[in-house]
């Protein structure tokens, strides 16, 4: 019990930010060498200031550099699906799920991918990988859940 109240506790300290959670399954970089950890902090800065054609080229030096480094894939895939280059943001988000299946940021982002693309059964297969990852439910299912409600009420479905 003490463990759901301190995981809760912790869960309200550090609030829902989406695009932190959604990074990385654990908070950190993921990436191993100092010059590359620099690239992808920086590229992580840009994102979270919407300059995804700045930060692209950087985490394609990142996932060059480290190609087993699934953060550094997941937010490729983020920046290329703002920047409209949906088949790019498969393939990363892809990359990142084959390195690590349980990503949470991966399967949301590309839940929310498959939204784009009217594919609402894809969609939903994410958010049931997410359910089925995540302990305690995530930020990530909740925020998935949410844009498959959103897409449906719009959709008048």
């Amino acid at each position: 019990m003490l463990k759901i109240v301190t995981a809760a506790l912790l869960a309200l300290v550090l609030g829902s930010g989406s695009l932190w959670a959604a990074g990385s399954s654990d908070g950190s970089s993921g990436s191993s060498s100092s010059s590359q950890t620099s690239d992808y902090d920086k590229a992580v800065k840009l994102i979270k200031a919407k300059d995804y054609a700045a930060a692209e080229p950087l985490l394609q030096g990142v996932v060059a550099k480290e190609p087993k480094n699934a953060d550094a894939w997941n937010y490729l895939g983020f920046a290329q699906r703002n920047l409209g280059k949906l088949d790019e943001a498969f393939a990363s988000y892809n990359e990142a799920l084959l390195i690590n299946p349980k990503h949470d940021g991966a399967n949301e982002y590309l839940g929310e991918l498959y939204l784009m693309t009217g594919d609402v059964a894809k969609a939903e297969e994410q958010l049931a990988k997410l359910d089925a990852n995540c302990t305690f439910s995530c930020s990530e299912y909740h925020e998935l859940k949410d844009a498959i409600a959103d897409y449906k009420k719009k959709q008048g479905s």
